[in-house]
């Protein structure tokens, strides 16, 4: 999945600061980039002398729209700071975060490669049917795990958010970065993204109807394309993409990793990542239920969703997508987007925030 390079690397800077603060990585380089990865571009970097690969994640080039994402430096920091807190949840190894922006052109870290399989595709093709209801209970088991792991007990992931109120942040948040993202301007056409229809009106309404209010460690974007599975067993063998990652509900880790089942029942269900019709009832031999794998997490977590929940966590999860679909579209209108298919997100956020309201309304 690494190929031809997008954002050039400096490589003879990125050299000289590897050689001076990470003499265990094996000198020259070679480098190739990731063709996923909507947020911050990410390379594959291949010791010519070893064979070791490494991966290297940096912020986009140039001036960002939003000082909530992009967040590399957070990604380290969690990643660090979990690999000390839970020895049996699976994170990549960190070696370094740089924020010297004189370096590689912006901020950046390295972590280990992990040499597993990746599927864009989360109804889990060219797998057994068993193996495929293994990976995807490995999925959500994984996701428990993460969950029951108590931030107060350790200093460095308490710092990562607020013990309380966490969907009332993402209202604000989303608010804020939606309305700025509207206001990009194409750097050819000079036309605007413009605000999603209704998405403001949403918002008040999530703001005044919440779930009950619960707090422990989140990914923040936890879904399979963001997981790593051993190269020939049925199990999660990484968690990727952490710049998300806070002290917030479970329930937007959930509603996340199962919103594929949702959206496969409406029209245009490759919302978002591709994905077929593969998660309409029976239609995948080995796929489990979506309620099988709420009932995996419940006995996993210790907290039994409920229905409300659920259907409150998948509408909120709409939306939230909707604004990041509609960054992904900004991105691109900047030429900044670091994704090869990040052109195929454009139309997307409108339907998500419609979805959302259908939702919302059950």
């Amino acid at each position: 999945m690494a190929g031809p390079i997008r954002h050039p690397i400096p490589l003879d800077s990125l050299t000289d600061y590897l050689r001076k603060h990470i003499p265990e990585i094996s000198l020259p380089l070679t480098i190739q980039q990731f063709s996923y990865g909507q947020s911050n571009p990410t390379y594959l970097l291949t010791s010519s002398n070893t064979g070791e690969k490494y991966v290297l994640r940096k912020k986009p080039p140039g001036k960002l729209l939003s000082k909530t994402a992009h967040q590399v430096e957070r990604e380290y920091k969690v990643l660090k700071a979990l690999s000390e807190a839970a020895q049996d949840l699976p994170v990549p190894k960190v070696y370094c975060l740089c924020e010297e922006a004189d370096v590689v052109g912006s901020a950046f870290y390295i972590m280990e490669f992990l040499g597993g399989r990746i599927f864009e595709d989360p109804a889990l093709p060219g797998v057994t049917p068993e193996e495929r209801a293994v990976m995807w209970k490995s999925a959500i088991m994984t996701l428990a795990r993460l969950h029951k792991i108590r931030p107060e007990g350790h200093a460095a992931l308490k710092s990562f958010g607020k013990p309380s109120g966490f969907y009332g942040r993402q209202v604000r948040t989303l608010t804020t970065i939606e309305a700025a993202q509207a206001l990009t301007k194409d750097v050819e056409t000079g036309v605007e993204v413009g605000k999603i229809p209704r998405f403001d009106d949403a918002m008040k309404f999530f703001s005044t109807t919440q779930p009950k209010d619960r707090s422990t460690v989140i990914h923040g974007d936890y879904k399979v394309d963001n997981l790593v599975f051993h190269k020939t067993e049925p199990r999660v063998i990484g968690i990727l993409d952490w710049e998300l990652s806070t002290i917030g509900h479970p329930l937007s880790d959930v509603s996340n990793l199962l919103s594929p089942y949702q959206r496969a029942l409406e029209t245009g269900a490759s919302l978002m990542s591709g994905e077929t019709k593969a998660f309409l009832p029976r239609a995948t031999p080995g796929l489990p239920s979506r309620q099988q794998v709420i009932n995996w997490y419940g006995e996993a977590s210790g907290w039994n969703i409920l229905p409300s929940e659920m259907y409150w966590g998948d509408a909120f999860g709409f939306c939230r997508n909707s604004v990041i679909a509609q960054g992904i579209t900004a991105r691109a209108a900047r030429r900044q987007a670091s994704s090869a298919k990040a052109g195929a997100y454009a139309e997307q956020s409108p339907g998500l925030v419609a979805l959302a309201w259908k939702y919302a309304s059950s």
